[in-house]
């Protein structure tokens, strides 16, 4: 819980804090939203709240608070999922699937019969009193009083934050000699290898609304994002995307947090998401640390630099800092979700190449951006030239992206991420069985990017592999005029991966069902 999440781990800490873990409970949350959604309806209640950080404690004094109001807490009447908790345990305790409510004196009868049809264990633990204080008791006994006012207008804390970039070198050595080996490593690694046996661990299928689901095509590739809808009378989706970019965080947490914002966004974009919000969650070191603060304060920078640029406000988040043992620090993380709206679920993208002929096109520009790559970690280096966002191109690129989907002229789009252009187009015929010929040379990027394995793996960011319509390539151009495009290849009817590099040499050739086997190694 917070109380938890506010303290460094220590050697003790297994034993020690093994209770503040928090066991879910979905089916009780389901029969717990469906009361409270009654209870909505039939007008029984004038206040609600969940019961998360700090639990009935931290429910019950803002409550009351916002209402100018103070209040008296009974703990014995609160039900519990273990007995024996002392009075602070249940004061404090964070247990999920709890909500309070406040209703009124000739309204509670109808509340309680509402939480009793769903089988929800409800009670009356207290009540708002006029006095401006919070009054504990426990079994007769008073245990706290809290005047509000104070409670509510705690001192002013000051940190000091420093920041002092870390010295890495960025490597020199030659191209592998076997770059479709090199990609066969990239696919079967950690961060790249298919999740799908953690995925279908939980059902994406609930309510039968899901539209775009986390696995598309004849072979079970991946999606970019998940599309959702979820009312039954419009064909209006909801576009849900997720963007982390770890090791880049052990470079510049800026750039890190920056990207994850670009990849949320561009996955988003990538099956037709537009009108974008965020919600971050950061998982850091203990800010209280000079250090460490100044790294948080960079990330943030980014969080707010980025989202005016792209006019994708943040709506919420949720925050775990102290992450520290005796081993140190977490590496600075930042997971940015992404919801976006699509017009009609029906007219959707999804990342499997569709048909044999079809022109593919790369979207955005590459640069020898490899710092913090899944292509330098296969060689444990970490690197410099960690990606970077370039605004406002960024932005016209993903309006012009969003337009050509509106237009129907993209069959399939895949954003490129970690392993870049390779992974990229990999995933993309394992998804749809069907094979890919890309020409390096048509890549846009630098005249001095020459190296075929730096085009190959980049990670730059706001780039995508789109598979364009056979009949529709003047108008993509025509709608991509502007930002940064090119025919890089296209869809092969034999399943085969083959890329010819910027001299026109052949680099690889690689059989799908290769690659899909590399890819679904078990993590």
């Amino acid at each position: 819980g917070v109380t938890f999440a506010s303290a460094e781990l220590t050697e003790e800490s297994e034993e020690v804090s093994r209770p503040a873990v928090q066991i879910p409970n979905p089916i009780e949350e389901e029969r717990l939203k469906r009361a409270i959604l009654r209870i909505r309806d039939e007008g029984l209640a004038t206040a609600v709240t969940d019961l998360g950080g700090g639990g009935v404690s931290c429910a019950v004094s803002e409550t009351a608070h916002r209402f100018g109001l103070g209040a008296q807490v009974w703990l014995e009447k609160i039900p519990l999922k273990y007995p024996g908790l002392a009075p602070w345990e249940i004061w404090l305790s964070e247990s999920q699937e709890r909500m309070l409510l406040v209703s009124p004196p000739d309204k509670v009868d109808r509340c309680l019969e509402a939480f009793e049809d769903e089988e929800v264990e409800a009670n009356i633990i207290g009540r708002l009193t006029g006095t401006g204080e919070l009054c504990v008791d426990y079994l007769g006994y008073r245990v706290a009083t809290l005047d509000l006012d104070f409670l509510f207008k705690p001192p002013t804390v000051t940190r000091r934050a420093e920041w002092t970039p870390p010295v890495f070198e960025e490597p020199f050595f030659k191209p592998p000699k076997d770059l479709g080996e090199t990609l066969l490593k990239l696919l079967s690694s950690p961060n790249v290898c298919s999740k799908e046996e953690a995925v279908r661990t939980y059902d994406h299928e609930v309510k039968g609304a899901t539209a775009v689901k986390p696995f598309q095509g004849l072979r079970a590739g991946p999606n970019d994002a998940a599309v959702l809808k979820p009312i039954v009378s419009s064909w209006r989706g909801i576009v849900v995307s997720c963007g982390i970019k770890p090791r880049y965080g052990k470079i510049d947490p800026y750039w890190m947090a920056a990207s994850s914002i670009d990849e949320a966004i561009r996955n988003n974009v990538a099956v037709g998401g537009r009108r974008i919000a965020l919600l971050d969650n950061f998982t850091w070191g203990n800010p209280e640390k000079p250090d460490r603060m100044g790294g948080l304060l960079r990330a943030v920078k980014a969080c707010y630099r980025l989202a005016k640029a792209y006019g994708t406000p943040f709506i919420s988040g949720k925050d775990s800092l102290y992450n520290e043992s005796p081993l140190g620090p977490v590496t600075p993380t930042l997971l940015i979700t992404a919801l976006g709206i699509i017009p009609d679920v029906r007219l959707a993208v999804t990342s499997d190449l569709k048909r044999p002929g079809n022109p593919l096109y790369l979207v955005g520009f590459t640069k020898a951006e490899l710092g913090g790559s899944e292509y330098y970690s296969l060689m444990n280096i970490l690197g410099r030239s960690v990606p970077k966002v370039y605004m406002p191109m960024a932005k016209r690129l993903v309006e012009a992206m969003v337009e050509a989907i509106d237009q129907q002229l993209v069959k399939a789009c895949h954003d490129l991420s970690e392993g870049g252009l390779g992974v990229a187009a990999a995933e993309m015929a394992i998804g749809g069985g069907l094979g890919v010929e890309l020409y390096l040379a048509q890549v846009p990027r630098p005249k001095s990017l020459r190296r075929d394995d730096f085009i190959l793996f980049s990670e730059s960011n706001t780039r995508f592999l789109v598979e364009v319509k056979a009949d529709a390539e003047e108008e993509f151009e025509k709608v991509m005029r502007g930002v940064p495009h090119g025919k890089v290849g296209q869809v092969l009817r034999e399943p085969t991966l083959v890329v010819r590099g910027v001299s026109g040499k052949l680099l690889m050739e690689v059989e799908v069902s290769e690659a899909e086997k590399a890819w679904k190694r078990r993590l």
